[in-house]
């Protein structure tokens, strides 16, 4: 994908030092990550590394042991319910199942956001249809969520997470469970409702595939921290053993942190790398 411009680098989220424990186990050990405005972050790594658990970080959804937690510059980590809620409003999520209300219409499930926030004017049906036309489902209004395949109730979860015009997506596992076909569906549309809306997407994903596909940068997370950090040209090419592992899908070493390639930006070379 191409590079965004100069003026849409700054962070609209800054997540400084966060710790999170669940049960005495640690999660998220001092994690340090800052998203920039407009472009495409996939985050990877091994199952149970934190990845969703950041991204619920992200919209307040948990609230981190310590450590700080900005939206635009405003702390939001401490903020009560009631603070929150017009900060989640510029926030879209794509939850791994889709999330759907079983018992709702297809164009209900869409509505549910602008009419939950008072948004639901006189051109509420006109929003909604435009859309699923947005996702390529604009003749799937009546339908239930059980009559859709698994692809289409990904899109519908799609829709509704960005019925609101959100500032930044955030997608959780957007392709599990999806055959290739399907899965391609969907990263096209990340790519595409970036492009066209200026949006900021945050992608958790496994699918090396749908990655490479979607990012502008990628981060892996080992052991509660980011790993590395770079374009997805980068991250090909590093001689680190612990991204190595991943990416070739062996077991991943338990490498000390001071042997990785954490912290390289994008724009460096793959020959450039520092420690």
């Amino acid at each position: 994908m191409p590079a965004a411009s100069e003026e849409t680098k700054s962070p609209i989220v800054s997540l400084r030092g966060i710790e999170k424990t669940f049960d005495g186990r640690p999660v998220l050990r001092g994690l340090d990550l800052e998203i920039e405005t407009g472009r495409s972050l996939v985050i990877m790594g091994p199952s149970g590394c934190g990845k969703s658990v950041l991204l619920k970080h992200i919209v307040g959804l948990l609230r981190p042991d310590s450590g700080e937690v900005r939206f635009h510059g405003q702390r939001i980590e401490r903020m009560k319910e009631r603070g929150l809620q017009p900060i989640r409003r510029r926030i879209g999520f794509l939850f791994q199942g889709a999330a759907l209300f079983d018992s709702m219409t297809v164009r209900d499930n869409v509505a549910f956001p602008l009419l939950e926030t008072g948004q639901a004017g006189p051109d509420l049906e006109d929003r909604v249809r435009e859309t699923l036309d947005r996702v390529g489902l604009a003749d799937t209004l009546d339908k239930m969520p059980a009559e859709l395949s698994g692809g289409m109730r990904k899109r519908v979860g799609l829709a509704r997470a960005i019925v609101l015009e959100p500032e930044m997506v955030l997608y959780d596992e957007p392709t599990t469970g999806l055959d290739p076909i399907r899965a391609n569906v969907i990263n096209d549309l990340i790519v595409r409702l970036q492009r066209e809306l200026n949006i900021t997407s945050v992608v958790v994903t496994h699918d090396l595939d749908s990655a490479f596909q979607v990012a502008d940068r990628m981060v892996l997370l080992h052991r509660g921290r980011v790993r590395m950090d770079g374009t997805p040209d980068v991250m090909r090419h590093t001689s680190d053993p612990v991204v190595r592992a991943f990416l070739e899908g062996r077991e991943m070493i338990d490498a000390p942190d001071g042997d990785s390639d954490a912290g390289v930006q994008g724009s460096a070379e793959p020959e450039t790398l520092g420690t």
